[in-house]
């Protein structure tokens, strides 16, 4: 196991790695001129596919599938719970039978070859879908009981499923159907992963239906693989690199010695932080994590109320989400089919008049609470813009990149990733070479 999980990090990183490059270097061939990597798009769109998949075999090994409930589910548990043995079982199936989908899909793929770049055929893209689902039956297997009989009984209800045409006597009643559809419902109850939910009833449908299970994986595969997507990895990855710097506590310094003067200062410095990195890493949930501890001790010493620090905190975690390179405008743009760049100008005045209004309760808060005020120094505000100089590059190489027709989206992405890496781990040297791959 041990060397399973050394191969699945190598790999990991492998493929970001790759998948941060070759944009960068079809950016930069253009610009000087000189024939670029061959269908170099294509690839990474596809890497895309395979960060993804490997997103969710690593998120299977660390029990950290996305569900409804806090307690994990996957464990061994020395009493039995029909519920949570249900929801386990129902996980297990959905992930042979999207296995095996896949692998039909992958088949077909390999008799009928069409290829993605030179001498690079798609199957082998495809490749990636059955094998890391596979590979998560497995490790939910195991995680999920010690005992032979349980696991046991898992493979029995497949063979059953598979041999006995048990789907064509439960899905083509309307009784079966429905009461499929109910322990789908109990299993997320339970601690089944959301895709299970989705992913299942898109099965039993499709059933229903007479539409092939691999049906599901082209059509996974033919959203995943869209030009714009492989934005969210880059920038997600950009934004961790962030976060394991100290860049928060220099762009802190910067922010308080230029906006400390006004009466609310330190709120409007939270807002606008907690908005780029929001922005970047594509969660509020991550920002408050990589910045809460920082954060909150600060207004708490300044003399605002706990409950008023902790909302606002809170709040600007999620004004980013309006603002380029916003990864859920990104989705909704991809899914959508609208362009993306429209998505961001279209947000830029609700996140500009949100800024306002959670400014001007910021500095009302101020005065209410007469918080004592710093006094403005171009002296130690030089200083501090001197120290974060790199980091206050950023948002105008993003929004050029961006906006200015320089380069596409996913290369303004790939940019940002180089640019924050070199400028983290050998300028301000935040991050031991070493702690790189911990990171990705």
């Amino acid at each position: 196991m041990n060397r399973l999980k050394r191969y699945e990090d190598i790999f990991a990183i492998g493929v970001f790695t790759i998948m941060a490059l070759l944009p960068f270097l079809e950016a930069f061939t253009r610009l000087i001129g000189i024939l670029g990597i061959p269908a170099s798009q294509i690839l990474v769109q596809h890497l895309t596919l395979w960060i993804g998949f490997i997103g969710a075999s690593l998120a299977t090994r660390q029990n950290k599938l996305l569900a409804l409930t806090h307690k994990p589910l996957f464990i061994d548990e020395e009493t039995f719970h029909l519920g949570r043995y249900v929801a386990k079982l129902l996980t297990f199936s959905v992930l042979i039978a999207l296995a095996w989908g896949s692998w039909k899909l992958l088949i077909i793929e390999m008799e009928y070859p069409i290829d993605i770049a030179p001498n690079v055929p798609r199957w082998l893209a495809i490749m990636v879908m059955p094998f890391v689902f596979a590979l998560m039956s497995i490790k939910i297997l195991f995680k999920s009981y010690s005992s032979y009989y349980y696991r046991l009984s898992f493979f029995l209800v497949i063979i059953a499923f598979s041999f006995l045409e048990l789907p064509d006597l439960i899905f083509d009643f309307l009784p079966g159907l429905y009461l499929s559809i109910f322990f789908i419902l109990v299993s997320l109850f339970y601690g089944a992963p959301i895709f299970v939910g989705l992913a299942g009833l898109a099965i039993i449908l499709f059933w229903v239906d007479y539409t092939p299970i691999s049906a599901i994986s082209a059509e996974a595969y033919r959203i995943v693989v869209s030009p714009t997507l492989p934005t969210i990895p880059l920038f997600t990855m950009a934004g961790y690199f962030l976060a394991e710097s100290k860049a928060s506590k220099r762009l802190v310094l910067i922010f308080q010695e230029l906006f400390g003067w006004i009466p609310g200062g330190t709120p409007i410095i939270i807002i606008f932080l907690c908005g780029f990195f929001t922005a970047l890493t594509g969660g509020s949930g991550v920002t408050i994590l990589a910045l809460g501890g920082l954060l909150l001790p600060m207004l708490l010493k300044e003399g605002y109320s706990k409950s008023f620090s902790l909302g606002l905190i809170t709040v600007s975690g999620s004004i980013g989400l309006l603002f380029p390179p916003s990864l859920p405008a990104i989705i909704y743009g991809v899914t959508a089919g609208v362009s993306v760049k429209k998505v961001f100008i279209a947000g830029l005045l609700p996140g500009l008049a949100l800024i306002m209004l959670i400014s001007s309760y910021a500095l009302y808060n101020g005065k209410v609470n007469t918080i004592t005020i710093k006094k403005f120094s171009i002296k130690n505000a030089t200083k501090a813009c001197n120290e974060g100089k790199w980091e206050l590059i950023l948002p105008i190489l993003i929004l050029y990149g961006v906006f200015g027709g320089f380069a596409t989206l996913v290369e303004t992405a790939s940019l940002t990733v180089l640019y924050i890496v070199f400028i983290e781990v050998f300028i301000y040297k935040d991050i031991p070479l070493d702690n790189v791959p911990k990171v990705i």
